[in-house]
């Protein structure tokens, strides 16, 4: 068994404890609510809104992300390209405390949600594309388990600083006005600060690895391009890599839907205040942590295709039940249970491409496991927002997410496990 290179590990997996305040903050628990509770004129619009914005940077990220990461191997670099992306999201996600309580900042809201989601995304390609040169080969699960875990109780914590520094606080922090909801405007910023200060260590300490000789630029460019189409050309749906893209491509789709819509859901449906929505991301935080951090020593155990698995199954049974929780309890208890499942389809899927990507083409590989991530995920959002305008129901749409991870498993079944 090798040994785990400690500043490496830590500097990379802190990079996860940093990110993962702005899903957690801006696209689930504060900003998705208060946008569409505050901003919106009402929920049912702001919810259709919402999901057709997510829709469009879902598009964008599946049509570049592939393109980047071929790129970025052909230059044989990836933390320039993870600093300027992750500044790109830092910037927006501050950009947020302009928007205003008020319909007529809903245009600025969802552009400044897009940068901002297309700054995070294409920084976890060259992020995830360094895992297999941080990691031994035999402990990639448990280092992607770690790092996912320390995401969740990186958002967590976000999390606990928001709701009682700035929300709850009486009187507000620096003098701001509740008039205006400025404290709860305050944690975009936050978010900001926060992804800045702890993505610092991966910048400063973890070494890049050079596989190849530097190619300018602009020749990176053409060669990448060609790359990726060749790329594609070759992938034939026998291959066990390509039904794993497709299938992830299918169960990512409900995963970030459930992401997405997660505190959207809670508030509307079962009336929680952005108070109530933060403790609940709070212990959802918890689980997924938990249960991300366990089952990557399964997964090192099992195999990553076994642990997505066993992740899915647990996603589509506690998803339904979900939908059938009569009030806020139980709706809470189930949430909980749910959150175990999270973390592991997510860092078991990121194992399982970095145990498939030639060291050579990671970046790239990567790319093309963004792709599956977000080629349909425009479906999810797009589908919940017009079912629940179709329906006039949140249930309704919500319920749009088990057909995905249903799919998605079912599919997972024909891949082939590598040996």
């Amino acid at each position: 068994m090798s040994r785990l290179p400690r500043a490496p590990v830590i500097g990379w997996c802190l990079y996860d404890w940093a990110n993962s305040a702005f899903p957690t903050v801006i696209s689930t628990f504060v900003f998705a609510a208060y946008f569409t509770k505050a901003v919106a004129p009402d929920e049912t619009t702001g919810t259709f809104l919402w999901g057709n914005a997510t829709a469009i940077a879902a598009v964008c990220i599946a049509l570049l992300s592939p393109v980047l990461g071929a790129i970025a191997d052909r230059t044989g670099k990836r933390k320039p390209w993870l600093a300027v992306f992750s500044l790109v999201c830092i910037v927006a996600s501050a950009a947020l405390w302009t928007v205003e309580p008020d319909p007529s900042f809903i245009t600025r809201a969802l552009a400044l949600v897009i940068v901002a989601t297309l700054g995070f995304e294409f920084a976890t390609i060259f992020y995830n594309a360094m895992l297999a040169e941080v990691a031994p080969p035999d402990k990639i699960g448990r280092v992607s388990g770690l790092g996912w875990g320390l995401g969740y109780f990186g958002g967590l914590a976000c999390l606990v600083v928001a709701l009682f520094g700035f929300i709850q606080a009486d009187p507000p922090p620096f003098g701001m006005g509740t008039e205006a909801e400025e404290p709860v405007r305050a944690t975009f910023i936050l978010v900001a600060v926060w992804f800045a200060v702890f993505s610092l260590p991966l910048l400063l300490f973890v070494p890049e690895s050079r596989l190849r000789e530097n190619e300018a630029l602009d020749e990176a460019v053409g060669d990448g391009l060609k790359r990726i189409w060749t790329t594609l050309r070759r992938l034939r749906w026998s291959q066990p890599v390509t039904r794993f893209l497709v299938a992830r491509m299918l169960y990512a789709d409900g995963l970030t839907t459930l992401f997405t819509f997660g505190g959207i859901y809670a508030a509307g449906t079962f009336g929680m205040a952005f108070d109530e929505i933060i403790i609940f991301g709070i212990s959802l935080n918890v689980t997924a942590g938990i249960g991300a951090a366990a089952f990557g020593w399964l997964d090192d155990r099992i195999g990553p295709k076994r642990t997505i698995f066993l992740a899915l199954i647990g996603l589509v049974l506690f998803g339904v039940a979900a939908l059938l929780a009569p009030d806020k309890t139980w709706f809470w208890g189930i949430g909980m249970a749910l959150g175990t499942f999270m973390g592991p389809a997510q860092a078991a899927s990121r194992t399982y491409m970095a145990k498939l990507a030639p060291p050579d083409q990671r970046a790239e590989m990567f790319g093309l496991f963004a792709l599956s991530g977000k080629a349909t995920n425009f479906a999810g959002p797009l589908l919940l927002g017009w079912a629940t305008l179709a329906f006039d129901s949140q249930r309704a749409g919500m319920a749009t997410i088990v057909l995905f991870l249903v799919a998605g498993l079912a599919l997972l079944t024909t891949v082939r496990e590598e040996r």
